[in-house]
């Protein structure tokens, strides 16, 4: 990006957002990059989505904004672009803003499915170049909502070929048994007894519920026993909990307790994150190891 761009400007949308990470995240990515873009957190409810697009349109310098709760969904009919995956998915995460001939175009893409594998790589040995085959070829989604569904094509980019999704209410998981449906995988929705009774053959869990939302499941899980109960999860299990502040959440530390493996949210914030960078700064061609490694130095995470 030219030095003409010094204006640019870019921030995340959410409520409540006070908590985010994600302005420290990008800052420290542009300063690697050395560009000049300011990222800056906003506050903002779903019915304020429209007017906000219109200042996207409207305001100058602004190439792009990261979207989190509870916005993810409320910004597609602002748009004029979805990506295939926004499409498939309903839901973003990016919105890239596109200055061509005089005239703004909005553009909505996803990349929370890339944080989640690039985050669950780096600790579930199939996926490290190792020859054996996945031994447990399920997993499970706490939640059901926009975030469950990016894990659930992150699950099927990762080899899993059976998902169970668990929620209080099944209803509310329409959306999500048909797009598992549409990516071949095989999904059903049970209660937190019937994931208690099958905890041992799930390779990987996936919470996508808010901060402390995932407490009340850790007994019924049969986590969280003094001393930990052996054979509770398969061996090698891993828990990527995508809410990351507390750090360790209470279920992270029981899973851990359990001797299962643990991974932030923070680390799928980072991938998610470095996408988004891409977008917003229209670099493609950087060393992004270095990058990556200068977010997670940004916020205390172990280098990948």
């Amino acid at each position: 990006m030219s030095s003409a761009a010094a204006a640019c400007r870019a921030a995340v949308l959410g409520h409540p957002i006070g908590h985010s990470r994600s302005p420290l995240l990008h800052s420290a990515a542009y300063r690697a990059l050395g560009v000049d873009i300011d990222y800056t957190a906003i506050d903002m409810l779903p019915q304020e989505a429209g007017s906000f697009a219109a200042r996207l349109r409207t305001e100058p310098g602004w190439v792009g904004v990261s979207v989190t709760m509870p916005l993810k969904a409320a910004l597609i009919p602002h748009l004029d672009v979805l990506s295939e995956r926004v499409l498939r998915l309903g839901a973003l995460n990016t919105v890239v803003v596109e200055h061509l001939a005089g005239s703004v175009r909005l553009t909505g893409h996803n990349t929370d499915v890339d944080g989640i594998v690039r985050a669950m790589e780096e600790v579930l040995p199939a996926r490290r170049g190792d020859d054996a085959p996945r031994e447990n070829p399920r997993a499970a989604i706490l939640g059901a909502g926009n975030t469950a569904l990016a894990a659930l094509e992150a699950c099927a980019l990762l080899g899993y070929t059976h998902v169970d999704l668990v929620v209080r209410n099944p209803q509310r998981a329409a959306a999500a048994l048909v797009l598992a449906e549409t990516l071949g995988l095989a999904c059903a929705t049970v209660d937190v007894a019937a994931a208690a009774a099958r905890l041992a053959d799930y390779g990987s869990v996936i919470s996508t519920l808010p901060a402390h939302a995932a407490d009340s499941l850790i007994a019924p899980l049969g986590l969280g026993l003094t001393p930990a109960r052996s054979g509770v999860l398969a061996p090698g299990a891993v828990l990527l909990d995508v809410a990351y502040d507390p750090w360790p959440s209470e279920i992270a530390a029981a899973w851990e307790a359990a001797g299962g493996t643990v991974v932030s949210g923070m680390s799928m914030l980072v991938h998610q994150g470095v996408e988004q960078v891409k977008y917003f700064s229209g670099i493609q061609d950087a060393d992004w190891r270095h990058v990556t490694n200068v977010m997670c130095d940004a916020v205390g995470l172990s280098r990948p």
